[in-house]
């Protein structure tokens, strides 16, 4: 099994006839994703490579069965095309790959789609998902991907990437590997990921990668402890982070003591989680536990 994503995805992308968008829709389509339209307002009625473009997703979705959105849109505007994309009947899962949206937006977005709707929500600010051998929506390099057992949920993108490769190298394969993205206001927390990856039967082990900022890691070893029977491997980068700056991610800057890498280990070791100090040491630690 898989979670977020599977062979019945069918994929609509918000900026498919942009550079972007067109460039990792058509590698999604290429891995075996169903690529099923596009949406560009101004531009419905065209097509890019086959695949037809629609001015509203409304259309897009009562034409061609979408049920998961990739919003590869400027900024200033992709807070609209979520909310647009959450309130089009039809849509299960919006994976917002767009970083540099105003934290006020985010929080526009995050609240109408919980207030309003069940639909899933990816990022913004984030990689994607892929379930190995079923689909992938979003920039994940697909070449270090295996089929498997292992679920891997990250704030980090490039890390995601490290993770997956250790498991690989390995011949650890992965069940389904989920960046939920590093600004202030995710769509989807660790939380929300863990509880789906424990109700998966064919997810064995689950790899935690965190990093400095908020208490998203705290949350999630509460949870773990409480509700998680799986082992899992877990990874906090920042433990050299000066306070008060901002480390990569808009989301990723400690304030005062709270946020710390420390503090976030201390509290997943506390609930029984395998915390490496390197990204490298990953596949090796899953291994042990399998």
């Amino acid at each position: 099994m898989a979670i977020f994503i599977d062979t019945s995805t069918r994929l609509l992308v918000q900026g498919l006839t942009g550079r972007e968008g067109g460039f990792h829709a058509f590698r999604n389509r290429d891995y075996g994703t169903n690529l099923v339209a596009g949406v560009t307002p101004g531009k419905g009625g065209t097509d890019v490579s086959g695949v037809p473009v629609f001015d509203t997703v409304s259309e897009a979705v009562a034409a061609t069965g979408a049920n998961t959105v990739m919003t590869f849109v400027p900024p200033p505007f992709a807070a609209d095309a979520v909310l647009e994309a959450a309130a089009s009947d039809g849509i299960d899962l919006i994976v917002c790959i767009t970083e540099g949206i105003p934290a006020q937006d985010e929080a526009r977005m995050f609240n109408y789609i919980k207030q309003t709707s069940d639909v899933a929500l990816l990022g913004p600010n984030c990689p994607g998902v892929i379930s190995p051998g079923k689909a992938s929506v979003g920039i994940m390099p697909h070449e270090i991907t295996l089929e498997g057992r292992v679920g891997v949920v990250s704030r980090s993108g490039t890390l995601t990437y490290q993770a997956v490769h250790e498991l690989t190298t390995r011949d650890i394969g992965q069940s389904t590997c989920v960046g939920i993205g590093g600004d202030p206001v995710p769509g989807t927390s660790f939380v929300d990921c863990l509880e789906r990856f424990q109700a998966d039967d064919e997810t064995e082990a689950i790899v935690l990668i965190g990093e400095i900022g908020g208490d998203a890691e705290e949350q999630a070893a509460v949870f773990i402890s409480e509700t998680v029977t799986k082992p899992v491997v877990a990874y906090i980068a920042g433990f050299t982070a000066p306070p008060g700056k901002k480390m990569g991610h808009a989301g990723a800057i400690i304030s005062g003591s709270s946020g710390t890498a420390i503090a976030k280990q201390e509290a997943l070791e506390a609930v029984g989680v395998t915390v490496v100090t390197y990204p490298t040491q990953i596949g090796e630690a899953v291994a042990a536990l399998l």
